[in-house]
């Protein structure tokens, strides 16, 4: 484990999260938060891809089915940018096969439905925070 020092205060890591059913967003914003993250939650990949300009987050939870802009197309505009290669990215999808097709753009892939539990263990692996 890393010595910190004394004056070292510790940033509570933010996370978005790129829904469009409210029902799932809400209960991934919850796991994600209880995982240690603040959270903000878009609906649609347009509002995400412009909040994305002015913010850098530490985990990204990416709908691949999404209005406006589709999920593999913000993972696309991310990768691209080194700011970003430090965000950890959780693609959350019901299409196993497409999931599977872009999966080594992500960090991990869930196939939906996503227990609440394993969604907020994993978040929890992949806080900066919690990391060694």
């Amino acid at each position: 484990m890393t010595h910190m020092p004394d004056n070292y205060e510790k940033v509570t890591p933010h996370a978005i999260i790129v829904e469009d059913e409210e029902s799932l967003s809400t209960i991934f914003r919850k796991a994600i938060n209880m995982a240690g993250y603040s959270v903000e939650v878009f609906a649609n990949g347009k509002d995400a891809l412009e909040r994305l300009e002015d913010l850098t987050p530490q985990l990204l939870l990416l709908d691949l089915h999404l209005p406006l802009v589709k999920g593999d197309e913000i993972i696309d505009t991310i990768r691209k940018n080194p700011a970003f290669d430090k965000t950890r990215i959780i693609l959350a999808t019901a299409d196993a096969r497409f999931g599977s097709h872009i999966e080594s753009k992500a960090d991990l892939v869930l196939i939906k439905p996503i227990r609440f539990s394993t969604l907020k263990r994993l978040a929890t692996r992949l806080n900066p925070l919690t990391l060694n």
